[in-house]
């Protein structure tokens, strides 16, 4: 391996080690390679540039921006109380309705932080009251908080889908089933944690009038996601258009049915959304010029020759890929993943045989199990800060989690008509 890049490596690791924001991290890496290698010093500006002069990444700030809004008004809230009446009855009934409103605002907010903020900050301290353990609610929420980015519309699915060069569309229809078999698995294992530390449900169940009266409240929450798949597979619009429709449907019934933003709470929606856009596009403008330099020392022909045994074996292949996914996660955000593995490794899977739309599934999965392990683990952080405990005892208490998620994950791997047979 060349000095450019082994010294590149090394300021990454470094930087990471100090927690440096990752796409300080990734561009300082990048500039240190083209510093001591033979590269024009304007290629940084250049390849950060024109990674992000594209249509589909514009759909990134509108569903960022659509889920900002419902945070802020009454539609998270909505999600809450339908799930209540659903699941509030069983045993852990609290641990099942966080689990199947972060399904719910998964489906609005396309980001796994902001689920964990935007369910977390009101389920963990409920939790708490109801008799559940600190360490348990914000495992639970903390974990659930990563179907914000399995089920659609999810930003890493259209970060994958513009570097993979899938159709988003495609990846949106398949990740619905697997974000909804993942949050399953995440209820069952919370059933029998419950079961074992005694946390029990409601004392009675909700009834049909007050299950369909909370339904009724929660029915612009739960059109999003038909108006923005519906949008997408009736050839009426584009995932990017469809973001900007539901940024519009948002602000249109927040701010003039519901009536629940204020002048304030825009200005905040605004900055909020502006924040969290611009830390996205530097991650995707950075990790692009590192994927880029990769390819200039041929790493990704090291690599290939690295799997290139396993070729030939498919399920094995896999296995190897997913392992990588799950330990570069550990210390590389989730985007960075994407943007930096993916052109990587697809000439080889596609040489196996594997369907690209099949593993756009199975990265996004991998690499948001990467948000609840540390030192990256922006999930833990946001837990943390809610339940108000260290990070070294909520990464303890989500072990069991990541665990069925890992189990959950494999499956996801190796059966691949769970997400392809919608297709089909």
């Amino acid at each position: 391996m060349e000095l450019p890049i082994i010294l590149s490596v090394i300021t990454l690791v470094v930087m990471l080690a100090l927690s440096v924001p990752i796409g300080i991290s990734i561009g300082s890496c990048v500039a240190v390679a083209v510093l001591f290698g033979d590269l024009p010093v304007e290629f940084l500006l250049q390849k950060m540039f024109t990674s992000i002069d594209s249509f589909p990444l514009l759909a990134v700030p509108f569903f960022i921006l659509a889920g900002e809004i419902m945070q802020k008004g009454s539609m998270a809230q909505a999600l809450l109380n339908i799930s209540r009446c659903l699941v509030g009855h069983i045993t852990g009934g609290m641990a099942h309705v966080s689990i199947l409103t972060s399904m719910f605002y998964g489906a609005l907010s396309g980001s796994s932080p902001a689920t964990v903020a935007a369910v977390g900050g009101i389920m963990i301290p409920a939790m708490e009251k109801e008799g559940y353990s600190k360490d348990f609610s914000a495992a639970v929420n903390t974990a659930s908080g990563c179907l914000g980015v399995m089920i659609p519309p999810s930003v890493p699915l259209i970060i994958y889908g513009t570097t993979a060069n899938v159709s988003v569309g495609d990846l949106f229809l398949c990740g619905i089933v697997p974000g909804i078999f993942i949050g399953i698995l995440l209820m069952v294992l919370s059933y029998f944690m419950s079961k074992r530390y005694g946390y029990v449900g409601t004392s009675t169940r909700a009834s049909v009038g007050d299950t369909m009266k909370a339904l009724g409240k929660a029915k612009y929450a739960l059109l999003v996601p038909l108006i923005v798949l519906g949008g997408i597979y009736g050839g009426i619009t584009t995932p990017t258009e469809a973001g900007a429709i539901a940024v519009i449907y948002a602000f249109a019934v927040e701010g003039f049915v519901l009536k629940t933003l204020s002048l304030r709470a825009v200005m905040d929606i605004f900055k909020g959304a502006s924040l969290t856009s611009a830390s996205i596009f530097i991650v995707v403008a950075t990790a692009s010029a590192f994927g880029q330099l990769l390819m200039i020392y041929n790493v990704p022909d090291t690599l290939v020759e690295w799997l290139s045994g396993m070729a030939g074996n498919k399920n094995l292949l896999l296995f190897a890929v997913v392992i990588l996914l799950l330990v570069t996660g550990t210390f590389m955000d989730a985007l960075a993943n994407i943007l930096i593995l993916t052109p990587l490794l697809q000439p080889l899977l596609i040489t196996a045989g594997v369907d690209m739309t099949h593993f756009g599934i199975i990265m996004i999965v991998a690499c948001s199990l990467g948000f609840l392990t540390p030192p990256v683990g922006v999930n833990l952080f946001v837990g943390c800060g809610i339940a108000k405990i260290s990070i070294e005892r909520l990464s303890y208490a989500v072990l069991p989690f990541l665990g069925v998620m890992i189990i959950g994950l494999l499956v996801l791997t190796y059966v691949p008509a769970i997400s392809l047979f919608i297709l089909k």
